[in-house]
């Protein structure tokens, strides 16, 4: 288990398409300059697990207006935080486990911030977007009624595997405005869409928010901010595959089976 880079460009722009692409294996972690080992493997032929495993992933409810009006919710004046327990990331194609206790799992496509400055603390927002070191898929898997009975999003948001990550980090573009797709369906049928956003519609845009999260605590390398879902949140069963994509960073899919 390594971290590495993907090499060469996807026709698709996402992990489905992996003809021509490699994994080059590098020592350690890859916040800082890159060390390659030399190793290298093709990416077919490689498991994509979570594309980091951070100390804490934080959360923003409500970033979309549509989303906060589909809930009943009024549109929050500041960013709304709660947090995701490490115990929750999971990588692509791992299953997310519906547990016993809610009858009501659905899923949250998101764009994600992966924090890559050693101690980004009360950062200004003007220096927000230089602590990043690049953005992945997310989704932000939530027990709806679970959330509803407990007027709080700890357990609702903190099952195991209720927070999968990935493909992959991508580094070095612009998120002002991105689209953002869930789809849900089941192997061999087309899938439906049920989300369709673009980041341009947040309410705090990802700059706002690092400053704002770095004020309350500090963000260390590989922290995690997810940004919020747009509308069409829904409910996911057992046998469901669930795609999450956001465009220019790749597409996100796992299964969905009983605990």
């Amino acid at each position: 288990m390594s971290f590495g880079v993907v090499e060469g460009s996807s026709p698709t722009g996402d992990s489905g398409g992996t003809e021509g692409l490699t994994v080059a294996a590098i020592k350690g972690h890859p916040f800082g300059e890159l060390d390659f080992t030399g190793e290298r493997w093709a990416l077919a032929d490689v498991r994509l697990l979570s594309p980091i495993l951070p100390s804490k992933v934080v959360c923003v409810g409500r970033n979309y207006a549509e989303h906060a009006a589909e809930l009943g919710n009024a549109v929050p004046k500041e960013p709304l935080l709660f947090l995701k327990p490490t115990t929750a990331v999971i990588g692509p194609n791992d299953p997310i486990r519906l547990p016993p206790q809610s009858h009501q799992v659905e899923h949250e496509a998101e764009l994600a911030v992966v924090i890559g400055a050693t101690g980004a603390r009360r950062v200004d927002r003007a220096d927000a977007l230089k602590t990043v070191f690049g953005y992945t898929c997310a989704n932000d898997v939530t027990a709806r009624d679970l959330q509803k009975a407990d007027v709080q999003f700890t357990r609702a948001k903190g099952f195991d595997s209720f927070c999968p990550l990935g493909p992959w980090i991508t580094t070095g573009i612009d998120v002002s405005d991105l689209e953002v797709r869930c789809e849900v369906g089941r192997a061999g049928d087309e899938p439906e869409v049920r989300q369709l956003g673009r980041t341009s519609q947040f309410v705090f845009d990802v700059a706002t928010l690092i400053s704002y999260v770095s004020h309350v605590m500090t963000l260390l390398p590989g922290d995690v901010i997810l940004t919020g879902t747009p509308a069409g949140v829904g409910p996911l069963t057992e046998g469901d595959l669930v795609t999450v994509s956001v465009e220019g960073v790749g597409t996100l899919t796992n299964p969905v089976l009983n605990l």
